[in-house]
């Protein structure tokens, strides 16, 4: 899988994920304070990786900042993008089963590397669902994107 990852501080958690998506076989392209010279600032790493994903450059993308929130609110800018602030294996299955998220987003501060493994096994385990109500409302936070770039509102 081609995963897309962005921190805005080269922090040993960030590092760790990076090895630990390779480790797993995953082909890994790096944004922010992981690429030098790239722009490291929270907003412009979070959004460079989550356009990736929307433009199939990725399939999904992993999104860090220090509490993990800023790097979710900018990724979620960009229409077709569905990220996750996730901080345990829990939310991670849920957000990818039930919202078909296809960002996940870190915090540096509250990731330790036993739960980074753990968040990664529940995000790459679960499938989105297919049950017909989960499935209309991931149609309709698409329809929400398609009719917010339809207003050329961001």
């Amino acid at each position: 899988m081609r995963i897309s990852v962005s921190s805005d501080m080269d922090e040993p958690v960030a590092r760790l994920l990076v090895a630990e998506l390779r480790r797993r076989g995953h082909a890994v392209r790096e944004h922010g304070a992981l690429r030098p010279g790239a722009d490291a600032q929270w907003a412009a790493c979070s959004e460079a990786a989550a356009r990736e994903v929307a433009e199939g450059a990725a399939d999904q993308a992993v999104v860090c900042c220090w509490t993990g929130t800023g790097a979710s609110i900018a990724a979620n800018k960009v229409p077709g993008v569905r990220a996750a602030l996730c901080t345990d294996a829990t939310t991670a299955d849920g957000a990818r089963r039930w919202n078909d998220a296809n960002v996940l987003a870190l915090s540096l501060r509250l990731t330790s590397e036993p739960v980074l493994r753990e968040i990664l096994d529940a995000w790459f385990a679960a499938e989105p669902s297919r049950d017909p109500e989960d499935v209309r409302n991931v149609a309709r936070v698409g329809r929400l994107d398609a009719a917010r770039k339809a207003s050329g509102t961001s």
